[in-house]
């Protein structure tokens, strides 16, 4: 905030100054002190005028225009008029006794208010001289008042009355108040429904303490509004807005409230802006500011926030502080008068003057001073002094202009200093002014006069030197103009804008425009200029071609466009308004040829003026004489690309694309490295006609196929061609087209049609450029009309398509297809059939067949698929015409069933069953053909084969019924059954008492639980407890189940028994087994039921141990009871279920099973006459001899006689005195008796030596039967083959039990016996399998041990 000037005169010291700014203008300053004079000052401080008086001044006060002053003193009846225009002081008589105490001029008329000590009123009309004097309009001095914007007056006097009165001082309202009033003012309450603007308010200050409404319109409901102790008094408030009042108050409060009915009296802001006290305050509506003052300082707020502070000025000289403050109507200067008698006078809003010369700025820094900058070139500001106050400025490329009215001042711009030059005086007042390097351009009153700055003086330069622009004969009005460094350019109220040359001293160039040109702003250069015309559209014309390109969404409030100077942005400009700035790019080589886009829009901070745009910078001027930068929000790529994301790099690469700006898109895409931006990126380049640039972005994003295409037209001359091609590749085939056809190659049109499939316009293209193509167009243009139905334009085309040239038979033939196919779809079958006959192709008799059925046209369609050999079809369409004898011969080349069906249901129909039934085998209807066999051809055992075969649910059904007929109950209930009638069959064999048939087919289904219940409750019924348990158990019924099997009757195979185990197997109740147990233990009875049922039971329920245990049990009764082979067989079979889960098996058992199976290798053994195996079997059987007990002296006799065959006379000698021992005596056999007496008698004790193999655990030598390894103290596993122990190089098992074996001797023995010894399985020599690492085997031996 600069201070103009200050003024203070000793006359004054001491006591405060009362001052009033001329209204409209501001251009004058009166101030009055305590010297009884008035002195005039101008805006810059100039003393204009100094006006004596006879008194004290009481009063003074502008008139609404700021023509004259009137001044009222104490002493004088006499009013004080002082002339602005003239400078002269003229007197009127007021012609009242009493003194005058109050003085106010109309806002909108020239009457002037006069107010006495007295309380009487005067009304001087300055215009008319006419004087209306009101006596008594109060009855005491009149202090304040006001006038309102309807000329109504109303004023305020020490009689506590409030008048108001119209402009002839007739009283229309009145009222009364509790003080003293002050400060009056008119304005407008806000309400709701604004029905009309009129000032109906009166407000007063009352006892500096309230502030009273006065609302005209509701005179008996005044508004009186009281505020907080704290604030002090009031001293001053301003209505502002809609409906707000601003006041200051003594303590320094500064405070808003609103006077909306609903909110009235309510504090919209408040803020103690001053700490000790407030003076005054002000507002500026053209600021939009409002200021306090108070102490020594003031504070300036914005009116749209007031929380915001604009500006703090300090007066620090200012001891007593600051008193009253006032603007200038136009908001330029702000005067403050302090307590001690100064005025200071600052600038608070500068007009905004300035202009550009390529990057060089001059603009006004104050009233009288003008600085020149060139940012860009980084020069030092040079600040230059004026003598006015200018209204233009125009900066050149060395000069610098200044001027008002018709005057302009030239400088000279030296390197670090300003001279004055000349000044010129002009025609008329100058509107504006450019310059360049040798000439001024000055606009007034519709003619432009463009001169030398500095003429030579030179003869043959003096026709150059000035020139009036119209000339004489020319009647129209430059509205505007601009110079560049070549042209003056100008534009007319007619819409003409003239080029004039000045090197060549002529006109060039004229464009008409239908509208005048109110403003032009020509590009840097002069060959691109953009105009505002009167309707407020933009232009940008382009001389070189003559042609003007609308801007697109042109803002009326445009007030002025700006090129930018960056060399390399040569299409970018800005238009702007008060609030934004609008940034558009004319694009001048685009495929589309040249247009102009809007990019985006940027926000301008408030009375900013933009003057320089350089690489998206705006230089702007502001209100202070400051500049200021701004960056288009177009421009945002112009940071460090990586310190931003995706989202924002992907924002920024439209923006680049909008400004032709590729190297830095190629930056972006190369941060993202995103196909889609690389894709966008090369349309841009296409679009731009930018070949080069886009072969090298499509080769970086790997599009080999596009890079081809750009690398064969890149070399094109022809800009059309190119275009043409450009466009194509960006699929904008319309403009491909028409760029083709305004090309030297317009043939490129048809190509592309063709290629597009585009067939209409490329017959249309063909008709004008190749008519050969014409007949393969028509054919394609009629495929494509028969696929969207147009099937009369597709004959038609059909037809155009046939050359009758031997050479395109092929694309003949498919023609006369179309038109046979067209001709039938149009009704004219005949043709159709007869082209389609002729023609060698079985397809189209096919279509054409197809094409006939649809329309009913069953012979024909029926007699084309014939031909085609499309039997299936023919018969299908033959049926339809009912000619059966047509369908029977072609029927052994139908492959169709449906058609079979027809055929054998019209057969049926004729009663021809035998026809019937093979036709409906053929057609798989197998329903049918057990039908024809049950009721027309009596063949009741094909018709249950079949059933049988198919399983069909109906057919099954049929058979079903005819058993029934029949009164074959079994047989119906069965084929009931099958076809799933359950019910039926159920109550049938209910009825007929064959449940048992019906339980047996049922229970080899799978049935539901229902039908499982029913059956067993009717058996329950019966008593027949088997078959009901038996029912029970597969629905789930397990204890029911039980109970009958208990109470069944035993047979042989104890079937019950074995059913009671499974039952309570599959039920893992803890109360049924109990059941079951106690009864096989003869709990009940006290007959326990035999063992191998709890063994059974045991394994059912899965309790291994348990069942292990019985399995000993068993094998020791089968023992005693001599059951050799059974007993081994129980504890295999134990071994092998221990084994699969794992359970370790006791030592007991293993040795049991081992002595039990080398019992039953005796047999084979001696079978095979291997007596010295089976006698190495027979000893380890006779040492363990009492497991045996019920064939002692048997198996001790085989023994004898084994060891005696076997040349074992040592052992068979021990054996032999044993079995004369006294109790075994007596049982020998008397065959063998003799023998082994002498035997004993004549004892031999040579024995043949057991060979000897090593132990697999540890290789110990040991005697080959020996099973307990006397070094590593391990039980050997045995061979099931031979009984010896195993040996690690001579290790299989049997595939079934998984037992060892010596492979060699476990395959010996399967040359003559084919089943495994111990599990009793059948074996194939082959799938027998040597095995080379045992030890898995031996470690499970562990285990089990």
């Amino acid at each position: 905030m600069k201070q103009v000037f200050t003024l203070y005169e000793k006359a004054w010291s001491g006591s405060p100054v009362q001052f009033a700014w001329q209204k409209t203008l501001g251009n004058f300053l009166a101030v009055i002190g305590g010297d009884r004079s008035v002195k005039i000052f101008d805006r810059h401080g100039q003393k204009r005028n100094d006006i004596s008086l006879p008194g004290n001044c009481v009063a003074m006060d502008w008139d609404k225009d700021g023509d004259t002053l009137a001044i009222i003193t104490d002493k004088s009846s006499t009013i004080f008029l002082w002339d602005a225009i003239t400078n002269k002081t003229s007197q009127v008589d007021s012609g009242m006794r009493d003194a005058m105490s109050f003085l106010l001029w109309s806002r909108v008329g020239a009457l002037l208010a006069v107010g006495t000590t007295k309380g009487n009123l005067l009304i001087y009309n300055r215009q008319t001289s006419r004087k209306i004097s009101v006596l008594g309009k109060h009855t005491k001095r009149i202090t304040c008042g006001c006038w309102s914007t309807e000329n109504l007056l109303a004023l305020g006097g020490e009689d506590r009355m409030i008048t108001i009165s119209n402009q002839e001082g007739d009283t229309i309202r009145q009222t009364s108040v509790s003080s003293d009033p002050s400060d009056m003012q008119f304005s407008v309450m806000k309400t709701d429904d604004r029905v009309s603007t009129r000032e109906s308010t009166v407000s007063v200050v009352v006892g500096k303490k309230t502030l009273f409404l006065f609302n005209l319109n509701d005179p008996d409901n005044p508004i009186d509004l009281k505020f907080q102790q704290p604030y002090g008094s009031i001293v001053s408030y301003k209505w502002y807005g809609d409906g707000y009042i601003m006041i200051g108050f003594s303590q320094g409060y500064f405070v808003v409230i609103s006077t909306h009915i609903r909110e009235i009296g309510q504090e919209v802001f408040q803020a103690h802006n001053h700490k000790d006290n407030l003076s005054s305050i002000a507002i500026s509506q053209s600021l939009n500011k409002a200021a306090s003052c108070g102490d020594n300082c003031i504070k300036i707020h914005d009116l749209t926030d007031m929380r915001e502070m604009y500006a703090i000025i300090n007066l620090d000289d200012e001891n007593k502080g600051v008193d009253q403050m006032a603007w200038t109507d136009d908001g330029q200067l702000l005067a403050v008068s302090t307590r001690r008698g100064s005025l200071h006078v600052f600038l608070t809003k500068l007009p905004i003057l300035g202009d550009a010369c390529s990057t060089r700025i001059a603009y006004l820094t104050s009233l009288l001073e003008v600085t020149i900058a060139n940012h860009v070139e980084s020069e030092l500001p040079v600040t230059v002094s004026v003598e006015v106050e200018p209204s233009f400025v125009a900066i050149g490329v060395y000069h610098l202009a200044v001027g008002m009215n018709n005057r302009a001042w030239f400088y000279a711009l030296g390197e670090n200093n300003v001279k004055k030059l000349k000044d010129v005086e002009y025609l008329g007042t100058v509107a504006s002014m450019h310059l360049n390097s040798d000439y001024a351009a000055a606009l007034f009153e519709g003619k432009v006069q463009l001169h030398m700055i500095e003429s030579e003086g030179l003869g043959a330069q003096e026709e150059r030197e000035t020139r009036l622009f119209p000339a004489n004969d020319d009647k129209y009005r430059i509205l505007c103009h601009a110079l560049t460094s070549d042209f003056l350019i100008y534009g007319t109220d007619t819409g003409v804008i003239n080029y004039f040359f000045i090197e060549d001293w002529q006109f060039v160039n004229e464009y008409r425009h239908p509208v005048s040109v109110r403003k032009v702003f020509p590009d840097p250069n002069g060959t691109r200029m953009a105009f505002i015309d009167d309707k407020s559209d933009g232009f940008v014309y382009c001389p070189v071609n003559d042609r003007a390109y609308e801007i697109p969404d042109f803002s009326p409030t445009i007030k002025g466009i700006l090129w930018e100077n960056w060399p390399m942005d040569k299409g970018v400009f800005v238009a702007f308004d008060d609030d934004k700035v609008y940034t558009y790019v004319f694009h001048k080589d685009t495929i589309q040829g040249s247009k102009i886009i809007l990019a985006g829009g940027t926000e301008v901070p408030y009375s900013h003026k933009p003057l320089l745009l350089y690489n998206g910078e705006l230089t702007c001027q502001t209100p202070s004489g400051k500049t200021n930068s701004i960056y288009l929000s177009t421009h945002g790529f112009l940071g460090n690309l990586k310190d931003f994301g995706p989202d924002m790099l992907r924002q920024m690469l439209t923006q680049t694309l909008m400004l032709k700006r590729f190297s830095e898109a190629w930056e972006i895409c190369r941060l993202l490295n995103e196909q889609s931006c690389w894709n966008e990126l090369a349309k841009a380049c296409l679009h731009h006609m930018e070949v080069d640039f886009a072969i090298r972005v499509y080769r970086t994003s790997g599009n080999a196929g596009m890079v081809m295409s750009l690398e064969q037209v890149k070399g094109i001359e022809d800009h059309n061609l190119l275009a043409g091609h450009l466009a194509m590749f960006t699929s904008d085939f319309n403009l491909a087209q028409d760029l083709y056809l305004a090309s030297s190659c317009p043939i490129a049109a048809l190509e592309m049609r063709k290629d597009l499939q585009h067939w209409d316009k490329a017959l249309q293209l063909a008709k004008r450029l190749a008519l050969d193509q014409i007949p393969f167009i028509s054919k394609e243009y009629a495929v494509q009309l028969e696929f969207m139905g147009d099937y009369v334009n597709a004959l038609a085309h059909y037809e155009k398509g046939i050359t009758g040239n031997n050479k395109y038979q092929e694309h003949d033939e498919v023609c006369l297809a179309g038109v046979a196919q067209m001709s039938i779809r149009m009704g004219d079958v005949r043709r159709g059939v007869n082209q389609a006959l002729k023609h060698p192709s079985r397809v189209l008799k096919r279509d054409c067949g197809a094409i006939l059925e649809n329309m009913k046209q069953f012979s024909e369609a029926a007699q084309l698929y014939e031909k085609g050999q499309y039997y299936d079809k023919a018969a299908s369409v033959y049926i339809r015409c009912k000619n059966w004898a047509k369908v029977g011969e072609l029927l052994p080349q139908v492959s169709s069933p449906k058609i079979h069906l027809q055929y054998a249901k019209a057969k049926e129909a004729d009663g021809r069953y035998t026809e019937a039934v093979v036709a409906y085998e053929h057609a798989k209807q197998w329903d049918s053909v057990i039908r024809l066999y049950l009721d027309h051809l009596n063949n009741p055992e094909k018709a249950v084969n079949m059933v049988r075969e198919t399983q069909s649910l109906e057919g099954a059904k049929m058979v079903a019924r005819f058993f029934l007929r029949l009164g074959d109950y079994g047989s119906a209930i069965q084929f009931l059954v099958m076809s799933k009638c359950n019910n039926e069959a159920f109550t049938l064999a209910q009825q007929h008492n064959k449940m048992e048939i019906y339980a047996d087919i049922i229970s080899s289904e799978s049935t539901t639980n229902e039908d499982y219940q029913s059956i067993a409750l009717y058996f329950e019924a019966e008593k027949k407890h088997f078959q009901a348990g038996k029912f029970f158990l597969l629905c789930g019924q397990y204890g029911r189940a039980l109970r009958h099997f208990l109470q069944s009757p035993s047979t042989e195979d104890n079937s019950a028994m074995e059913m009671a185990i499974e039952t309570v197997g599959r039920a893992k109740d803890e109360t049924l087994t109990n059941q079951l147990i106690d009864y096989l233990m003869g709990e009940g009875d006290g007959m326990p039921q035999d063992a191998r049922y709890l063994f059974r039971l045991y394994m059912a329920l899965k309790q291994h141990r348990d069942a292990a245990r019985t399995a000993i049990i068993i094998a020791r009764e089968e023992q005693c009871s001599g059951n050799y082979r059974n007993a081994r067989d129980v504890l295999f079979s134990m071994y092998s279920e221990l084994k699969t889960q794992k359970i370790k098996i006791s030592s007991e058992m293993a040795t049991n099973l081992m002595i039990l199976h080398s019992y039953i290798l005796v047999k084979i053994h001696v079978k095979r006459g291997d007596h010295m195996k089976g006698a190495r079997m027979l000893i380890r059987v006779a040492n363990n001899i009492s497991k045996f007990p019920s064939h002692i002296v048997p198996i001790l006799t085989s023994a004898v006689i084994e060891c005696h065959r076997a040349g074992l006379k040592n052992s068979a000698f021990s054996f032999a005195a044993m079995l004369m021992r006294p109790e075994y005596r007596s049982k020998i056999d008397p065959k063998y008796k003799k023998k082994i007496e002498t035997m004993v008698r004549r004892r031999d004790t040579t024995e043949t030596e057991e060979p000897t193999t090593a132990c697999p655990y540890c290789a110990f030598q040991l005697p080959e039967c020996e099973l307990l390894c006397p070094s590593c103290k391990n039980n050997l596993p045995y061979c099931i083959a031979t009984g010896r122990h195993m040996v690690r190089d001579d290790w299989t098992v049997c595939p079934h039990c998984d037992f060892p074996a010596l492979y060699s001797e476990f395959k010996n023995l399967l040359q003559t016996e084919n089943v495994c010894p111990m599990c009793s399985e059948r074996i194939n020599i082959a799938d027998l399998k040597k095995i080379n690492d045992c030890t898995e085997y031996l470690k499970l031996e562990d285990e089990d041990q």
